[in-house]
């Protein structure tokens, strides 16, 4: 199982990856940031995140995951000492035991009804702040990098 297993996403404002499963994330302005982190290493998402970003992640070894797949199972068959999860909603929430890190970019939206960025029941994540990267210093957005404080 990879040491670092990061949960990366673009949300609104008001906690939302998206306004619907099929949405295509034109309002995201970290995609270079996004493909810069993680080019060269395995990120897992779920079969909807994969019809709509598959065509922006060449160079990076693809898992997609489905309902029943076991999330323990398919981190330790990874490689390497990092990981990216990145997404949708329902996959954030299967791996969110998993997760050691979060980098989270806020964009000024709100959408009001959408998906959340955890589709589901977590257990609580208590959160350490490490650094903030620009990603639009005009337009006020900042990815957010965190790492899981475990007890």
């Amino acid at each position: 199982m990879p040491n670092e297993v990061i949960l990366i996403a673009a949300v609104t404002i008001d906690g939302l990856i998206a306004r619907h499963h099929r949405e295509v994330t034109t309002w995201s302005k970290d995609l270079p940031l996004f493909k810069k982190q993680t080019l060269g290493f395995h990120v897992i998402m779920g079969s909807n995140t994969h019809a709509t970003l598959s065509t922006e992640l060449e160079g990076r070894q693809m898992i997609v995951v489905h309902r029943n797949d076991d999330p323990a199972s398919i981190l330790d068959a990874i490689p390497g000492d990092r990981c990216y999860i990145i997404g949708g909603g329902k996959t954030y929430a299967r791996f969110a035991p998993f997760l050691t890190h979060l980098y989270i970019t806020p964009h000024p939206f709100v959408f009001g009804k959408g998906i959340p960025l955890f589709d589901g029941v977590i257990p609580d994540i208590e959160l350490v702040f490490q650094q903030m990267v620009s990603v639009d210093e005009k337009g006020g957005i900042f990815q957010y990098q965190y790492k899981v404080k475990k007890s």
